[in-house]
């Protein structure tokens, strides 16, 4: 069966199991998963394979980042849950991984500043989107925020590699903690854009 259909006002409407959709729910299943498997590690004392395992997932989940976007495209099966959904699931993987690597001091000292300028900058931008859907007003996605997404997808990667991958080849967890402020800077930069876009119509409405 076709998993999308046309409405009689002409919007495409896409089924909710429509593969883009089940690969960002993929996604946020994967975040208990990868969290698990770090505090047991970790936490509990267990094997370093279960960073391996951790990270084998974590990867896997941001693949399926691209993917539901690509197929979504491809196949036009856009939609309003997956535009909804997908921030959602790139936020609560990032978020929760960035708090399990601080729990276990993998994250420490400055570096947890880096951590807490993404964490706070997701949260103001999650609060004037909101805002700004009231309005009415859109602000699209730049490709220079996609390329945050991936540089904080690819450093929480090196550090839930940490001390595993330093056993295998040394300083896995410095290029993490490097990564990682680079992505924090990007991440100030791309947020500016929304508060921007917040303040000018902020400062309209309040006119």
């Amino acid at each position: 069966m076709n998993s999308t259909t046309t409405t009689t006002s002409g919007r495409l409407r896409v089924h909710p199991l429509a593969l883009p959709n089940v690969l960002t729910y993929g996604r946020i299943v994967a975040v208990p998963v990868v969290v698990g498997c770090m505090f047991y590690q970790n936490i509990l004392h267990g094997g370093l394979w279960l960073r391996w395992v951790a990270l084998a997932v974590f990867i896997a989940a941001a693949i399926s980042d691209f993917l539901d976007g690509y197929f979504a495209r491809i196949w036009a099966q856009q939609s309003s849950l997956g535009r909804m959904l997908d921030p959602i699931a790139d936020k609560l993987l990032v978020a929760s991984c960035l708090l399990m690597l601080a729990a276990e001091s993998t994250i420490h000292g400055w570096a947890l500043c880096a951590a807490v300028i993404i964490l706070c900058r997701e949260i103001l931008v999650s609060g004037l989107r909101e805002y700004l859907a009231e309005l009415r007003v859109s602000v699209p996605v730049t490709r220079l925020a996609k390329w945050k997404t991936t540089l904080q997808l690819v450093a929480v990667g090196f550090l839930i590699a940490g001390e595993a991958g330093d056993a295998v080849v040394p300083g896995v967890t410095k290029v993490g903690i490097t990564l990682l402020w680079l992505s924090a800077l990007l991440t100030l930069y791309t947020g500016w854009d929304y508060l921007q876009a917040g303040l000018r119509h902020l400062t309209e409405d309040s006119a």
